[in-house]
């Protein structure tokens, strides 16, 4: 038979066109993105090197093996799409990265609407420079433009012979076919060994226990690289989610039974406080990114804070308290303040496990005979609020749609209104004793407050991100002062707990400015508590128990202090935080590991290696010996592993279950 084969194309059949050749600037032109990356994470104590590179190599050789099976055409197509998906991948992890200091998870794409409505937040997070990382793309997308729109390109690679019979086309399909099967399992089989054998490898020595116990995604992209992390994250998410759910190991169901047990035991030190303020009403008021190290500063001769240091002369002011908070940010906040859980280490608890039994603030003091409300000014719907409020047992959730738009700023509505219409509603609207939780928005990032509301001179910072948080700081400051002038003017302020917190950073990461602020230089200690220290400041109805309190303290132990307090015993409940009203030593510990007793400081590295912290002594400021930080440490690991056991097995349900049927029996 004579066999006609098809004209020649116009593209070019030299080694540029080989299948071999572009499958290798594929791989080279993801791992230089990945690397690129890396480059600019700025993360502690993580290098990317030559084993990192061959991991991410193996990952790649995973994620795109398949594409060998498909004919020449298909592969060139597939290998375009995996570019710009994991391009966009990418990048987005770095943008969110930026912000957060994480790396997306599906928890948290499941709860776009959250990343979404940063809008301007994000914008600024988007730099000029970032336009090289689609660089290829120009060549990319024209190249397979041209493959698939390209007749003569689509005759040539898909069809070995005109009329597609006869033993031309059938023993040179068969032959390709066997090259294409070939290719990709070397590819597979190399992906795997490049990939998995390392990471295993490393699981079994200095990274040993990560996988059962990650408090940090930064610490598993250490071990996985970014596409093993992401791949990692999806399976733990099918695992969670599909068939009958997960199932809690039973020695972690007998660790956190026994940790409970043991603080159940632990008799209270009840002091002249304990049940002192009971039936008080409780306002805590939650503010946006508003951190400590301002408290008490001034710029240009005027102070920043002037409402909250002149109220800290009458109430308690916690030097040294700390967020808590992990990808959740505000919602996590609000968790840990009103349930006394940490929040977990992906995602947020509010999303996640809504419907899961907590021991919430609300419901306890709604079991007192309390009316519990919550003000946000925003959608009930943003972080899940409306279910999880529901869960908490607020009676009312006031949401955007309770307030009177008046004030439009950011977010939202404007603290001053926001405060304004609140304090109104609580006293028309809801029956005392009552539990008012309130959450700000107007120092949101990337706090572009109106000229019109700008009131502070911040000098050689204006125009900087960092002027003009000062500036949404004092704005919040003063609605504050307006607020607690309201509350005394209606007659609540004499019968009321107030408390307000920070709920976490400012996302502002330049020590150059901190030390600019603050004229004097900084060393990671000090950086590390300026980025996890918010003021908590509480005060009591009669003003008692004044002064500044600088042993250390976070956003667990509120709940606890509020119902020491109100003299509502929390022995029985399921909480981790401190009661900083009951004289016992307390440690308090950040969501990746952080901790400090008040004597020492252990700044974890962020390649999960004990090691590679830093221990300080706080008495000098300096490092110490490691050996100092250990059994704290190995408590703080104990406890964000006990609080993920409990909230992601629902194990308050659980042991409550147990109780009642061991209770029944007896």
């Amino acid at each position: 038979m004579v066999v006609t084969r098809p004209k020649r194309s116009s593209m070019p059949r030299g080694l540029l066109n080989h299948p071999l050749t572009l499958y290798l600037i594929f791989l080279v032109l993801m791992l230089l993105k990945l690397m690129w990356l890396h480059h600019n994470l700025h993360a502690y104590n993580i290098t990317m090197g030559l084993l990192d590179k061959v991991i991410a190599i193996g990952s790649l050789l995973l994620l795109s093996f398949w594409t060998w099976l498909l004919p020449r055409r298909g592969m060139i197509l597939s290998l375009a799409m995996l570019n710009l998906l994991l391009t966009a991948l990418i990048y987005a992890d770095m943008v969110y990265y930026r912000y957060f200091q994480d790396f997306l998870t599906i928890p948290v794409l499941l709860q776009a609407r959250q990343v979404d409505a940063l809008g301007d937040s994000i914008a600024t997070l988007i730099y000029t420079s970032d336009l090289w990382f689609f660089a290829d793309w120009l060549v990319v997308i024209p190249f397979t433009a041209i493959v698939l729109f390209s007749r003569r390109y689509r005759s040539k690679h898909t069809s070995p012979s005109v009329h597609g019979y006869g033993s031309y086309s059938y023993n040179g399909g068969k032959a390709r076919m066997h090259r294409r099967l070939t290719a990709g399992s070397i590819a597979l089989v190399l992906g795997l060994g490049l990939a998995v054998g390392p990471i295993y490898f490393y699981s079994k020595t200095w990274a040993k226990g990560l996988f059962d116990n990650n408090w940090w995604n930064v610490s598993m992209y250490n071990v996985t690289g970014l596409l093993a992390f992401h791949g990692y994250d999806l399976y733990n998410y099918a695992k969670d989610h599909i068939g009958s759910g997960p199932q809690a190991e039973p020695a972690d169901v007998e660790q956190a039974k026994a940790f409970f047990a043991e603080r159940q035991r632990t008799a209270p030190q009840n002091d002249a406080l304990f049940g002192k303020y009971k039936d008080s009403n409780v306002i805590i008021v939650q503010g946006e990114a508003f951190m400590n190290f301002m408290i008490g500063q001034s710029i240009g001769g005027q102070e920043i804070t002037p409402h909250f240091n002149e109220l800290m002369k009458e109430s308690q002011y916690y030097s040294h308290f700390y967020h808590q908070t992990g990808q959740g940010r505000t919602s996590d906040a609000d968790f840990g303040a009103n349930i006394s859980l940490h929040p977990l280490p992906v995602g947020s608890a509010f999303v996640r496990y809504a419907d899961h039994t907590y021991d919430s603030l609300p419901s306890i003091l709604k079991d007192n005979g309390y009316s519990t409300n919550v003000f946000h000014a925003y959608e009930s719907g943003f972080w899940n609020r409306y279910t999880m409020y529901q869960n908490m047992k607020y009676d009312k959730f006031y949401s955007k749609n309770d307030f009177a738009q008046d004030d439009p700023l950011g977010w939202s509505l404007s603290d001053e209104s926001f405060f304004r219409q609140s304090v109104e509603k609580m006293s028309s609207e809801v029956t005392e004793p009552f539990y008012s939780f309130l959450i700000t928005l107007s120092s949101h990032h990337p706090y572009a407050l109106p000229k019109e509301k700008q009131q502070l001179d911040v000098g050689e910072f204006q125009g900087t991100m960092f002027g003009n948080y000062l500036q949404s700081v004092h704005y919040v400051d003063s609605a504050l002062g307006k607020m607690v002038e309201d509350l005394k003017n209606r007659g609540l302020w004499e019968n009321t707990i107030f408390m307000f917190y920070g709920d976490h950073d400012n996302s502002i990461k330049e020590q150059s400015q901190y030390e600019q602020f603050l004229g004097r230089s900084l060393n990671e200690l000090d950086m590390t508590q300026i980025m996890n220290e918010v003021p908590l400041l509480v005060h009591l109805p009669d003003g008692a128990a004044a002064g500044t309190i600088d042993e250390p303290s976070g956003q667990l132990d509120i709940t606890p202090s509020v119902l020491h307090l109100l003299g509502v015993s929390d022995q029985s409940y399921y909480h981790m935080g401190n009661d900083v009203y009951d004289g016992s030593s307390r440690t308090v510990v950040l969501r990746n590991g952080t901790f400090s007793d008040g004597s020492v400081f252990y700044i974890p590295s962020d390649d999960y290696i004990y090691e590679s912290g830093a221990c300080y002594d706080l008495s000098t400021r300096d490092k110490t010996d490691s050996n100092a930080c250990r059994p704290g440490h190995d408590e703080a690991t104990k406890r964000l592993h006990v609080s993920d056991t409990v909230i992601t097995y629902d194990l308050i349900q659980r042991f409550r279950e147990e109780d009642s049927s061991t209770a029944t029996s007896q």
